[in-house]
Order: structure tokens, then sequence, then C-alpha cells
């Protein structure tokens, strides 16, 4: 099914938020910090993978 304007801007918006804050944490401790954060966003992405659908897009 293909992305809505919408849709695509609002994954590319998650995108540079991503980003920035991997930036944040190279500037706040180094290596060490954005090994954890890049962790921590896979985490994340991960959640968002497997969340069940809202109702009313299942429909």
């Amino acid at each position: 099914m293909p992305m809505s304007e919408k849709e695509y801007t609002g994954n590319l918006l998650d995108q540079l938020d991503l980003i920035e804050r991997i930036e944040l944490a190279d500037k706040d401790g180094g290596y060490e910090k954005i090994k954890a954060q890049l962790a921590f966003e896979k985490r994340c992405i991960e959640r968002k993978l497997y969340q069940k659908q809202f109702l009313s897009e299942s429909i």
C-alpha cells in the first residue's frame, strides 16, 4: 500500500529526531554514550514494529 505524503513526512521527521538524539549522545559522552543510545533506539523501533495495529486500521 503506498504511503501518503503526510505519513512519508512523518517518517522523515522521525529519522531526523533519531539522528539528533545520536548527535547529542556524541556531544555528551562519545563512543560509549552513542552505543547506549543506539541500543535504546533499536528497542524503540522494535516496539513500534511489533505493536498491534489500531482497530480502525485493521478494518
